[in-house]
């Protein structure tokens, strides 16, 4: 299993029928049930004109081409027309009528599974792949508004059609409706045996698509790796393998309905031969006139669609519930990052920043291992900016993930002016603590949206807007931005990789300042920046960090000279705290560990920052 595939169920679980899984489906579909129902309606009246044609036809052979009055033939003729036309526009209605509320329905499931994603926490979007999110948004939910629309009106209107139709073979004639019923049987026990086989087949044929997503989204955002190393074939090679895995799983699904197709289209040939036999016998011992025999058999031909419908129906009808139980399976995800039943505000932040006890540990690591934060003990001070040092793996960036609740503390807390992180609501939260990360990721959009990206406030007041994006743009040396073919309006590529990585960091750098938030959290956001636009950055970044309370992650030993104190991480626990120069006078690992950053000092860059 991937890495990142989605979990499996702690526990086996009862499947539920697929009428109860595709019920959960009501309270989406509810707007447009009236119409949907409506809809099934007019295809019903359509199925019940087709089988008065029938009748129609049996009072033309018994009546005028029996008797040779060919003046009574024209008027058999305008009625069977006129039924036609009745037929072919109810069938328009149907189509008109619940087309256009399924893609509602899809749209509605579309933003519901959109929101869900925003909401679960970071820990979920570890676990998942990003092309099984993907099909379930698209595909998954593209098939089940296809079955809303067609699928489960035909189904039901079929099988109804089936019922009226044949209880107008018995009124025809008892004995052949009773033959052609009995040899039919077979389809319905092949239908009800097809389903266990081919919902298994569909959900491994679902995920596999997904799986096969994720390569391609993988390929796409890693091509750069890809030609670098040469590895475009190897990419190919894995890629070729789970397409064909998939293609074997169609495959199999397209063996599964062929069999059923086998017995759809066997089964009423064998009862159309069948009850040809008998009636021509009933015909010729006077127990059946030609026009009910020849109704008859019109009236059977017409109920042969709906019977041969039922196999890709049921088909259809399997695919969306597994299709449903995919979408469900991300709505039905818990998340354990709520905001509290009665949220608390804080009117007036000062951005006193306090780590008390706090531990983290994943939910599936292994109980031999250690916690990742393991009773970290921290305060930093309203308008203090605190560097986080330490070797790899010593826990800092997740400590960071603590403050804004990206992941919650498994135990102890972490607080803002006195109050837990947890009580305050993630809105709230996240208004207070602004983050920029060492892997700046940009959306495509253009600059202005991505600086302003935590300033909605600002959306209606341009003047405004615009005097703080510079402001904050000044203060991460973004100037570039000006060089860009649009300005400020260029739209960067996605992910922002149509940008160097250090004009990604400087422009996440810029977004972090315009939030303009009480606590700044940095994890290494100039690690990717040259030695002088560096100095000029942490230049700038002094004005702010002159009055915000900041924890920074440090890298480089330069970064460090931002701080007032430095904290020291060893094995998610902080050891030691003070001055850098207090640090490298007193703690022997603290020297370690700096001597072994790159320092980039130099007298330019201390030019700079004097």
């Amino acid at each position: 299993m991937s890495p990142k595939s989605p979990p499996p169920p702690s526990a086996p679980q009862r499947r539920p029928s697929t009428f109860r899984a595709l019920m959960r489906l009501r309270p989406y579909a509810k707007p447009a049930i009236p119409r949907i129902v409506l809809g099934a309606v007019a295809a019903l009246a359509a199925a019940v004109v087709a089988l008065l044609i029938p009748a129609v036809l049996q009072l033309l052979v018994d009546g005028p081409l029996s008797s040779g009055d060919r003046a009574q033939v024209w008027p058999a003729f305008a009625v069977v027309l006129g039924l036609g036309i009745v037929e072919a526009v109810m069938i328009g209605l149907r189509r008109r009528l619940v087309l256009t509320p399924s893609t509602h329905v899809e749209a509605s499931m579309r933003n519901s599974l959109y929101a869900k994603l925003q909401d679960l926490p970071v820990a979920f979007h570890d676990r998942w792949q990003s092309g099984q999110l993907l099909s379930r948004s698209v595909s998954d939910l593209s098939l089940i508004r296809r079955w809303l629309a067609f699928g489960v009106v035909l189904l039901v209107v079929n099988v109804l059609t089936i019922v009226v139709g044949f209880a107008v073979l018995f009124f025809y004639s008892w004995a052949l409706a009773l033959l052609f019923m009995v040899a039919s049987m077979p389809v319905f026990f092949v239908s009800f045996a097809f389903e266990k086989r081919y919902s298994i087949v569909a959900r491994r044929s679902q995920d596999q698509v997904g799986d096969l997503a994720t390569s391609v989204e993988q390929s796409v955002h890693g091509i750069r790796v890809l030609k670098a190393f040469g590895r475009g074939k190897h990419s190919l090679d894995e890629f070729a393998k789970q397409a064909d895995d998939l293609r074997g799983t169609e495959i199999e699904k397209a063996q599964a309905i062929s069999r059923l197709w086998l017995w759809l289209l066997l089964v009423p040939d064998v009862a159309f031969a069948l009850c040809l036999l008998g009636g021509i016998w009933l015909a010729a011992d006077g127990q059946l006139t030609v026009g009910q025999l020849f109704a008859f058999f019109a009236t059977a031909t017409v109920l042969r669609w709906p019977v041969e419908s039922i196999g890709f129906l049921l088909s259809m009808t399997f695919d969306t519930r597994t299709a449903a139980d995919r979408f469900f399976e991300v709505l039905d995800s818990e998340n354990a990052i709520t905001d509290p039943a009665e949220p608390v505000t804080i009117e007036a932040p000062e951005g006193r920043l306090e780590f008390a006890d706090a531990h983290f540990r994943y939910q599936d690591s292994p109980a031999q291992y250690p916690d990742l934060v393991n009773g970290v003990d921290l305060v930093v001070e309203p308008g203090e900016t605190m560097a986080l040092v330490g070797l790899t793996g010593s826990g800092k960036t997740t400590l960071l993930a603590l403050v804004s609740r990206l992941y919650d503390v498994t135990g102890g807390g972490v607080r803002i002016d006195g109050v837990d992180v947890r009580d305050l609501s993630r809105q709230e939260l996240r208004r207070l603590v602004g983050m920029a990360f060492e892997d700046a990721t940009l959306f495509s959009a253009s600059v202005r949206d991505n600086v302003l990206l935590g300033r909605p406030d600002l959306a209606d007041d341009p003047a405004e807007a615009d005097r703080v994006m510079r402001e904050a743009l000044e203060i991460a040396q973004a100037d570039f931005v000006d060089r860009l073919p649009d300005g400020v309006d260029t739209r960067v590529g996605e992910e922002g990789l149509s940008l160097s990585g250090g004009q990604r960091q400087r422009l996440a750098l810029a977004r972090a300042v315009a939030a303009r938030p009480a606590i700044l959290v940095l994890d290494d956001p100039l690690s990717a920046l040259d030695v002088d636009t560096e100095a000029r950055v942490e230049a700038g970044l002094r004005r702010v960090l002159a009055s915000t309370t900041s924890l920074i992650v440090a890298h480089r030993p330069s970064t460090v000279t931002l701080a007032d104190r430095v904290a020291l991480l060893e094995n998610g626990r902080v050891t030691a705290v003070g001055t850098h120069s207090d640090l490298l006078a007193t703690n022997e690992h603290y020297r370690w560990v700096i001597s072994s950053l790159d320092d980039d000092t130099t007298p330019a860059r201390e030019e700079v920052l004097a």
